[in-house]
């Protein structure tokens, strides 16, 4: 019900009440401003109407407002005048609000924004839902939740969304890591001088209660610190509750997160959960080309050891910098050669066996059981659904989240693609399957012993 048909009908029920005359005078030329904290706050268009009405008809308004409503109102009657300068007040004590906010310590990278997170297929819909967080803030998916493995830009895409907010907002902006949020809330078990930790309580509730939005990093290291959890809880509550934005990181999916309480994961849930995959060759090779500029190297360097270095080199952009590093230094020690192909492949032949080499545990894994069916790995990564293949694949990817760290959507994204849902399907049937049959349970066994501790 709007303000205008709830002092409408509440005038009709007045004007029952009252003779013509009366109810002309005293009542024809007001208007509700507006409700609010429970109080109604009524424009009258004299300073006699003020007093005739808070002296005179104050429970007759009262009264018949909450036989409209249903609830019980304060009345304020105010002049027209004085209604613009209480807006006046109110804009000024925001912009001093404002100014405040400017001294919050908001932990942000500024390096870290937008402009300088590199775009491609693996992490756009993460970039986009990102950005779409930092232009409406509290109203676009909240709780943003990003997850994937370490190094992809999960913290980066959280720092361009603070500076973003920062910049274009006087919304109070707190970047913190789950470790960070672990000690402050231990910080509130220690005594003062007092013997009380009321200040310790007082602090920790300013910093992550007295926000606008909170970006916490590595959730995951929640896991097991029940207290804690339990904190964390309740500021998000508060935060959620009053529209505050919330934005969330870890290595692995809600739904993956072990020991975390149920009541939390599906709160992350509430808004929009994005991963973010590894980088493709095509991404690997514009990360590379934006850290070398960044890095003004004083020699330029070729587009084939770009590829060379795109090609062996990059799970992670950390996996990237660190090549990039380690070319400069090389290149430096060894007199300031130019950076040649031949160059970058001495200076990296220790590296490039760390990269995305064979010692993935997924692929061991998944060439063992492609052996042992005797089908591709090829066969096992397409989107073949014959028995003789799609049945193995099955045995796979339970092997893979069985013996491995790794996530449904990790495990999904090394079987072609496959989204976290149809890998979480093929481990319970193959578990449910082993309970009743012998064979696929001896089978299993067998390719444990295969592929030995992973």
């Amino acid at each position: 019900m709007n303000l205008n048909v709830i002092w409408n009908n509440t005038l009709n029920q007045i004007k029952e009440e009252l003779a013509s005359l009366t109810f002309n005078t005293w009542f024809n030329d007001t208007k509700l401003n507006k409700i609010d904290n429970d109080i109604a706050f009524i424009i009258v268009p004299m300073p006699i109407h003020k007093r005739h009405l808070q002296e005179n008809y104050y429970n007759l308004i009262s009264d018949k407002m909450f036989e409209v409503t249903g609830t019980q109102y304060d009345l304020e009657f105010l002049l027209e005048e004085e209604i613009e300068k209480i807006e006046e007040d109110n804009e000024k004590k925001l912009k001093t609000e404002s100014n405040d906010n400017s001294n919050v310590n908001s932990n942000l990278n500024p390096t870290l924004n937008f402009n300088t997170f590199v775009v491609g297929s693996s992490n756009k819909f993460a970039q986009a839902s990102a950005l779409s967080v930092a232009e409406n803030p509290g109203k676009m998916y909240n709780p943003l939740f990003i997850y994937g493995n370490s190094g992809l830009g999960k913290t980066h895409l959280m720092h361009a969304i603070g500076n973003y907010i920062v910049e274009n907002s006087n919304k109070r902006v707190l970047y913190v890591s789950c470790e960070q949020f672990k000690e402050d809330y231990l910080s509130m078990m220690k005594k003062d001088e007092d013997g009380t930790n009321f200040n310790y309580i007082d602090f920790f509730r300013e910093k992550y209660r007295n926000i606008d939005v909170l970006i916490i990093d590595d959730i995951q290291f929640l896991a097991g610190s029940n207290k804690t959890q339990h904190e964390f809880f309740n500021t998000f509550n508060t935060l959620h509750k009053d529209n505050k934005q919330i934005i969330i990181s870890s290595d692995r999916s809600p739904n993956d997160l072990r020991n975390l309480e149920d009541r939390l994961k599906t709160r992350f849930c509430w808004g929009l959960t994005v991963s973010i995959f590894p980088p493709d060759l095509e991404l690997r090779r514009e990360i590379l080309k934006k850290k070398i500029k960044s890095a003004e190297f004083p020699n330029e360097i070729g587009e084939d050891v770009i590829q060379y270095m795109a090609s062996n080199i990059g799970s992670n952009v950390r996996e990237l910098e660190g090549a990039i590093n380690r070319l400069g230094a090389y290149s430096t020690i060894m007199g300031g050669l130019p950076i040649t192909l031949d160059l970058a492949i001495d200076a990296l032949k220790g590296f490039i066996s760390t990269g995305i080499g064979d010692n993935n545990e997924i692929h061991r894994i998944q060439r063992i059981v492609a052996e042992y069916f005797q089908i591709s790995i090829d066969d096992i990564k397409s989107k073949k659904r014959s028995s003789n293949i799609s049945f193995p694949r099955q045995i796979a990817m339970y092997l893979c989240r069985n013996m491995t760290d790794e996530s449904f959507p990790k495990i999904g994204l090394e079987f072609g693609g496959k989204d976290h849902s149809t890998v979480m399907h093929s481990v319970e049937k193959i578990e449910n399957e082993i309970k009743v049959n012998k064979d696929l349970d001896n089978i299993i066994e067998k390719l444990k012993k295969d592929i030995g501790v992973v």
